[in-house]
This record gives structure tokens, sequence and C-alpha cells, in this order.
């Protein structure tokens, strides 16, 4: 629930300050990501027990979900450097 409040209000701020949109922009995907590893990290903790390769499913199921938050952590530093390029004045 937090996480959609925050995308929520990283659009607003999207829509009302367009000279940054591609910090934005990036931010919005990050956040998309980082919701889509910790389903996958939670899913891992759903697997039914019993089942023979349990333990290797759960091992792999929070692999993907480590690979899948570090691409979001990628998209994060792409916006911190689009918030961090300073504008050309005359």
């Amino acid at each position: 629930m937090v996480l959609g409040i925050v995308v929520v209000a990283i659009i607003l701020y999207w829509l009302k300050n367009k000279s940054k949109s591609w910090g934005y922009l990036w931010t919005f995907i990050h956040l998309l990501i980082f919701m889509a590893a910790i389903f996958i990290a939670l899913d891992a903790f759903r697997t039914d027990y019993t089942h023979p390769m349990a333990s290797e499913e759960n091992s792999l199921r929070l692999g993907i979900a480590g690979v899948v938050w570090s691409i979001s952590m990628l998209c994060f530093v792409i916006a911190i450097y689009f918030f961090s390029k300073t504008e050309k004045s005359n």
C-alpha cells in the first residue's frame, strides 16, 4: 500500500515538474520493477514445503527476485543521475 502511495506521488510530481521528466520516469520504472521483485520474493514463501524440490525452487525464486531487484536499483541510479544534472544557464 505504501508503494502505491509513492507511485501516485511520483506521478503527481512528474506532472507538476516537467523539467526533470526523465528522472521521474526512471523513478517510476524503478518502483514498478521493485514491486515485481517484492512479489517474486514473497511468492517464494508460498511454495508448498512438501514438494520434493521445494528448497531448490525457493532458492531459484529468491535468486530471480535478487536479479529483478538489482535491475530496479540500476533504474534508481539512472534516475538519480537525471535528477542531479544541472541546468545550463545562458
